[in-house]
């Protein structure tokens, strides 16, 4: 997944062994990215991506519950979040084929925004299966398998018996139980910031996942205009605004982590708004100059004050 991961847990009453667990963990992970990798040739996804449209694709039980609470966020987010947004990501410089040399002309983003649409994916519950309706329809799920494999190990923790833990995966955190100190497992949000890496807030985690999305690293300048990873599905272009940082806790890491890129395409006050709407527990951040806004929905002020 190009990234890396850690697990703790208060082993105050187990012997768990640690190496084993770790192999556990490793073969879990590669499982799940041998189903989901756009960059491994031959994973499942893979196959999918290079299929031909108007046919019946079978899908694993993973992939199947991946793409279906994807298609429903696109669905309740109004098409701010969406999977097949790829070709649009990679011709914007955020793929592996590097940035740009010169910024896309309009033709070509509104030709290659036309070969994408969560809305032209189709999925069968019985048997498992997915339909596309263009051959241009590629589907990249970063935007919400890293969430599902935060939720994979936690479970396989809990299989093992394992109730207190915490798991992080490239930044998406899930946390149970408590710490060897007895106290909540303690996260920090990060502050928004270019240059330097330091905490906006500390939020205690309550049996809850986190997950975050920001475009204060992942960006580039060309021709003198900064350009966002993160692309409108709507007009095929990076954002410009002044959100900073999206953090939605859920209970579980994959709507999370959907939903912290769904909002943040929406925006500061459109999203804001939608999470209200949905009770979504949200914690917003936008620059103000120099400085940084914090706004928070009721459900995650509710998920601070409590106990």
């Amino acid at each position: 997944m190009g990234t890396t991961y850690e697990v703790k847990f208060n082993n105050a009453v187990t012997n768990t062994d640690v190496i084993a667990l770790k192999n556990r963990i490793d073969q879990r992970l590669a499982g799940i990215n041998a189903a989901m990798s756009t960059y491994l040739p031959d994973s499942e996804l893979s196959k999918i991506n290079r299929a031909a449209a108007g046919v019946w694709l079978p899908l694993s039980e993973e992939l199947y519950r991946v793409i279906r609470e994807a298609l429903a966020i696109s669905a309740a987010s109004r098409g701010a979040f969406d999977i097949t947004v790829g070709p649009l990501v990679n011709l914007w410089g955020f793929g592996p084929d590097g940035r740009p040399l010169q910024v896309p002309d309009a033709a070509t983003i509104e030709s290659v925004r036309a070969g994408t649409g969560y809305e032209k994916i189709h999925l069968r519950d019985a048997p498992r299966a997915l339909r596309k309706d263009m051959d241009t329809i590629y589907l990249d799920l970063s935007g919400i398998a890293k969430g599902y494999a935060v939720d994979a190990v936690a479970a396989l923790l809990e299989q093992l018996s394992l109730q207190d833990y915490l798991v992080e995966l490239g930044g998406e955190v899930r946390a149970r139980g408590r710490n060897a100190q007895g106290q909540y497992w303690r996260i920090g949000i990060e502050k928004p910031d270019l240059d330097t890496r330091t905490v906006e807030r500390v939020i205690p985690l309550r049996d809850i996942a986190m997950a975050t999305s920001g475009n204060y690293r992942n960006f580039f300048y060309l021709e003198g205009e900064r350009y966002s990873h993160f692309i409108n599905p709507a007009t095929g272009r990076p954002i410009r605004q002044d959100l900073a940082s999206v953090t939605v806790l859920d209970q579980s890491c994959m709507t999370a982590d959907a939903w912290a890129t769904a909002l943040f395409v929406l925006g500061p006050e459109r999203g804001r708004a939608l999470a209200e709407n949905l009770g979504l527990s949200v914690f917003f951040i936008t620059r103000n100059g120099a400085s940084y806004n914090e706004r928070l929905t009721s459900a995650f002020t509710r998920q601070l004050a409590a106990d």
